[in-house]
């Protein structure tokens, strides 16, 4: 009965609930009330995550997930992350702080060798299986060093799990204590990790051959060009974005003889820029490749001039854990956004709308005066 009931739940998030959620999205944001809308999705969430519960039997956490796969079929999946931000932001640090008050710091001195065994599963075990894996799948070794990184540390649905292990009775109360512990230094070592793939990278790669060969499997486009000179990676910037303000933003920067690296989506735009003779990697910035690959490690400042602001902190985060030196400076069309760029302190925020309206009123009072 109970994979009935969950079978006909994913039919029915799959057939009905992308078709349902993403209308009722586009006829709110149609009524242009932004509070509104911030309410739709949050109702939509909770709504779908309890209904799941209350009429299928379904885990919370399993409606939840599905929730975001409905809401991620609307073409406002983008608008609706972002207005939900700060809840996101909330709800994780009221979840961080339950699973701290479950932490028990004892466990550190009754079992400090299965504390070592469970933190060498998650950060080596796990990164070694995912590094081979993505190897496997014919992917280049700085995409393989880069995914194994990012699995180098416990997630969400982990404690979920060692959650739901206990409610059955099927994990120990030392499990949980063990899960946590693990989670807490994989978190902590994660950085350090994130650092040491530029560094592993270019080790392997002078002592290896068989690295060599797996390098030449990766996308042209994908990585700087071996002719760039190497002192123009030092000290540089890494441009995010080359459309209208990016394209101004590099030809200031190169009028003025400094030195950037484009990381641009558009592989037209990466291919013209290279016949230029400009240092130029594709890919999304959000990916941690593409930031290793346009030298964030030695760069000096990091310019996001995409519009898209939701991927910003994003792409700070990375940039910060392989260069915790390095500056930012972010284009966003959002006061609430850049507010909260603010009191995260990425960096310094530029709101179009706002400078257009200095460079105008600048304008105005000069003609006057």
């Amino acid at each position: 009965l109970t994979l009935a009931q969950v079978a006909i739940f994913v039919a029915l998030m799959l057939i009905v609930g992308r078709r349902v959620f993403p209308w009722l999205l586009w006829q709110v944001a149609r009524t242009g009330s932004r509070e509104l809308f911030t309410l739709c999705v949050v109702a939509a969430a909770v709504g779908i995550a309890y209904g799941s519960a209350a009429l299928f039997g379904v885990s919370f956490a399993l409606g939840a997930f599905f929730a975001g796969m409905v809401m991620r079929e609307s073409a406002l999946s983008h608008r609706a992350a972002q207005e939900s931000l700060p809840l996101r932001d909330a709800f994780s640090v009221l979840f961080f702080v339950s699973v701290g008050m479950l932490f028990d710091p004892e466990i550190l001195l009754r079992q400090p060798l299965m504390v070592l065994a469970v933190v060498t599963i998650i950060v080596v075990g796990k990164s070694l299986a995912a590094f081979l894996l993505v190897l496997a799948f014919r992917y280049p070794l700085n995409t393989a060093l880069t995914v194994s990184a990012s699995l180098a540390q416990i997630g969400e649905f982990s404690f979920i799990l060692a959650g739901l292990g206990i409610s059955l009775e099927l994990l120990p109360k030392l499990g949980q204590d063990l899960i946590l512990a693990g989670a807490l230094f994989s978190i902590a070592l994660n950085p350090l990790v994130f650092q040491a793939i530029e560094p592993a990278l270019v080790w392997i790669r002078a002592r290896s051959r068989l690295a060599r060969s797996l390098e030449r499997r990766d996308d042209p486009l994908a990585e700087l060009p071996s002719t760039i000179d190497q002192r123009r990676l030092t000290g540089h910037v890494v441009l995010v974005g080359y459309g209208r303000v990016g394209r101004r933003i590099g030809e200031a920067l190169a009028e003025r003889g400094v030195s950037f690296v484009v990381a641009e989506q558009n592989r037209e735009l990466v291919e013209q820029l290279r016949a230029r003779g400009a240092p130029a990697v594709s890919g999304d910035a959000s990916d941690p490749a593409v930031l290793i690959q346009a030298h964030i490690v030695r760069a000096r400042m990091l310019v996001i001039a995409t519009p898209d602001s939701f991927h910003a902190r994003k792409m700070i985060e990375i940039a910060r854990a392989l260069n915790p030196e390095v500056e930012a400076v972010i284009r966003t069309h959002s006061e609430e956004e850049a507010a909260l760029l603010h009191k995260e302190q990425a960096g310094r925020v530029f709101i179009g709308e706002h400078e257009l309206a200095h460079a105008m009123a600048r304008h105005v009072l000069e003609r006057i005066s």
